[in-house]
């Protein structure tokens, strides 16, 4: 989902990548992250979530994150959630 979210924010400008989409994603799981697939328990706790916004993507890279996943995020909106989540805040 993270993948996908930075497509489209660099589609319509608001993310600067450098390069073209799949060789960026390349150098991203190359240098340490770990790309986990999204499965059905993962879809299910993301339907689930309380006192998530309901911005879809965000509910899956979270529910993901819960299946014991340090999550790295700028967005405030996952950041000021209440849920019990191991992040880390990205904003400069």
């Amino acid at each position: 989902m993270t993948f996908w979210e930075a497509g489209v924010r660099a589609l319509k400008g608001g993310l600067y990548l450098g390069r073209d989409l799949d060789s960026w994603r390349e150098d991203v799981i190359r240098n340490g992250i770990i790309e986990i697939p999204v499965n059905g328990v993962i879809a299910a706790r993301a339907a689930l979530l309380t006192g998530l916004h309901g911005d879809p993507a965000d509910r899956i890279i979270v529910a993901n994150a819960l299946e014991g996943h340090q999550l790295v995020t700028a967005d405030d909106r996952i950041l000021s959630w209440s849920g019990q989540l191991s992040s880390l805040d990205a904003r400069t």
